[in-house]
Parts: structure tokens; sequence; C-alpha cells
């Protein structure tokens, strides 16, 4: 099937079940002035993670790799009043965007966004002593997944949830002799859920508007 019924497929599925959404669709105006890269999830994929975080019923969430704050926003609304969603992003102008986002949406009280290489503001934040996060959505540099999802298991607890996209990459993760450092990460990530007794794992693949690719989704069900 080519790219364009993909798309054309998931164009019906977004006018289908997703209402006209002027906040979400004003934050990738926002982006795309900004020059930030076209990126974000999908509609469709920014409302199973919104539906994720609901089924969880999370009250603090973990956002590694915020771009522009559009997969923020949706997991952010699944939050309670008083719950609390930790976005990390390196870019600080990506940062910026972000946070002016966050705000158009009435979110801000919810959402804090920091700024920083996630490999070092992670252990910052394991610091803190704060309670653990319900979830943890990782889309960032993909070279790291399998550093981060180890620090969300130390920042986690047994029943939370971490979800990781992007782990199919239009199938190169079948390519062992891959010299794309993303594959190659990628393919460490598996390796490395496939020996972690702490989570139990799955990985979809998904076509749609953004090629083809998937993500992981996994439980923790053991103490660190």
């Amino acid at each position: 099937m080519p790219q364009d019924q993909w798309t054309a497929v998931d164009r019906y599925l977004v006018s289908a079940l997703l209402p006209a959404d002027d906040v979400l669709e004003g934050a990738l105006r926002a982006n795309a002035a900004a020059g930030l890269p076209a990126i974000d999830v999908a509609p469709n994929q920014g409302k199973l993670l919104h539906l994720i975080a609901r089924i969880q019923g999370a009250r603090t969430i973990l956002e590694v790799g915020t771009l522009g704050g559009y997969s923020t926003i949706w997991l952010a609304r699944a939050l309670p009043p008083d719950g609390r969603l930790v976005t990390l992003e390196a870019e600080a102008k990506h940062a910026e965007v972000a946070r002016a986002n966050v705000a158009r949406a009435g979110l801000a009280s919810r959402v804090e966004v920091r700024v920083g290489q996630a490999l070092e503001t992670l252990p910052l934040l394991a610091k803190e002593g704060r309670e653990p996060f319900d979830m943890v959505f990782i889309d960032a540099d993909k070279p790291s997944n399998p550093e981060y999802v180890e620090w969300a298991l130390r920042l986690t607890q047994p029943g939370s949830v971490i979800v990781v996209d992007n782990v199919v990459r239009a199938g190169g993760i079948l390519d062992a002799s891959s010299d794309d450092p993303r594959v190659q990460g990628t393919r460490r990530l598996f390796e490395m859920l496939a020996r972690e007794p702490r989570l139990s794992a799955t990985a979809i693949q998904t076509v749609g508007s953004k090629g083809h690719d998937g993500f992981v989704l996994a439980r923790v069900v053991g103490a660190p």
C-alpha cells in the first residue's frame, strides 16, 4: 500500500473520530512557524497516548523529548487537575515554543518543561526524590533509547506504563549491520527489553501519515 493511501486513511480516521481542535492545530502551526521539524506524533497517535494515560489513571507523567509540545498537550489533557507532567527537551528553542503552546492550551499549571540533554536531566530528576511516575513517554534521540528506559525504570514503580515511539524505522531494525545509529539504538532497546525481568513489553508496527514505524508498550512488573 503506497504512502499516499496510508495518509488518506489516517485523514479519514482523524476526521471520523477526532473533532477539530484549535489548540492542537494551533500548536502545529506555531511549531512550523518557528522552524521546528514536523516530526510530532500524528493526531490519532496523540489520541492513543491520551487514552493510554486515561486508562492508566495517570496522575504523574514523564515525557522524554518535548519538541513543540504537541504530544505534551495530548498527555497533559489526560491528567486530573492536580496532575503533573514533566517533559525533557534538549533544545532551548524547542522548549520555548513548547511552553508557549502549553500555556495557550491552559495547561501551564500541570506541565514543567526542563531544558538539557535528557541523560543529564534524568539523574537530576531522580535525585529530587519525587513520587514515581505513572506513565513515561519516550520520543527523543533513538540511540539513547535503552538508557532512557533504564532511567524510566528508576523513576517508576510496578504498574507504571512506558511507551517508546519510532521503534520500527520503516523496517530498518531488521538490518543488524546497519550503520544508522538510530537503528542500532533501537535494536539495543529490543535486546534490553528481552532480558529485562522488570518489564512486560510488546511492540506494534504502524503505517499512516508518518510512514511505516511502530511503538513499544511496556508495563513495569517488578521493583528496581
